[in-house]
């Protein structure tokens, strides 16, 4: 059997097209206006910065336009929610990210419920979070959003099948399976600490690895012809799923990288879109 590549790499590129068209347009319409992504980002950590710059680019490429904040690694929580403040009440800025993680001494669940909900275009609150899994309009976590849209892209079914999501932090595993569960699949959580772990794996029809531990999820507990989702990326370019044996036996598959990686900040762009054609237009 030939699985289906679920490749992100290749949709996302094809999304920036689309939304290079729709900000052309905007920016037509307002006299010159964009969408503007406003990141924050506290202190130096390498790899925050790279994941920061890296947005930037994608709002070049589409023609929309980004505002770095870059904060010293004291900022307290006061000053941090004060920045937050003053970009909630910036009626240019139309989408806020908050580079994670911050140090230590900040507390990030504050700060990310600090920002507008109209702008929380991460999808990082807990108010986002909660209208996200009643149904209500919300801007989804990028990450399982992006999945959401990968699938519905390459036309996968999910009405009626089993979905068991690897994974239960608050940006990945717990949307993901609130997503999955508002288009009708039947979705069980598990967790590294979940026991018989492959038994529940073993009766899936979706898996989603979003565990954070590489090839934690092995390729023998997964069924001939499902579908299989990897969230996760680790040193020498490996997910969180055992996915070399599973190339010929499965339905589909996001391979590693190229499959959700590129999602993530093509939903941060493709929501920082919507969100200013809601304002601007």
């Amino acid at each position: 059997m030939s699985a289906l590549v679920l490749d992100g790499k290749a949709l996302a590129q094809k999304t920036e097209e689309e939304l290079s068209a729709r900000v052309a347009k905007l920016k037509e319409k307002s006299g010159g206006q964009t969408p503007i992504l406003a990141t924050i980002l506290v202190g130096d950590d390498p790899a925050s910065a790279t994941y920061v710059k890296m947005k930037g680019n994608a709002c070049r490429r589409i023609g929309m336009d980004s505002l770095q904040v870059e904060l010293p690694a004291s900022t307290t929580t006061e000053e941090l929610l004060a920045k937050i403040g003053e970009l909630n009440e910036n009626p240019n800025v139309h989408g806020i990210l908050l580079q994670h993680p911050v140090p230590a001494q900040i507390d990030e669940r504050a700060c990310f419920d600090a920002i507008d909900l109209d702008k929380d275009v991460d999808g990082v609150t807990c108010l986002g979070f909660g209208r996200m899994a009643m149904g209500e309009e919300a801007y989804g976590c990028a990450t399982p959003k992006g999945i959401m849209r990968l699938l519905e892209a390459y036309e996968v079914e999910l009405e009626g099948k089993h979905a068991v999501v690897v994974g239960r932090s608050p940006i990945l595993g717990k949307p993901m399976a609130a997503m999955l569960l508002n288009a009708n699949a039947t979705v069980t959580i598990c967790h590294s600490r979940t026991r018989d772990l492959a038994d529940h794996i073993r009766r899936a029809d979706i898996v989603v690895g979003a565990v954070g531990r590489p090839e934690f999820i092995k390729a023998e507990w997964i069924k001939d012809g499902a579908v299989v989702v990897d969230a996760g990326y680790h040193p020498g370019g490996v997910g969180d799923i055992e996915l070399a044996p599973l190339v010929d036996r499965v339905a589909a598959y996001t391979p590693v990288p190229g499959g959700v990686g590129p999602m993530t900040i093509n939903t941060l762009i493709y929501q920082s879109v919507d969100s200013g054609e809601r304002k601007i237009g």
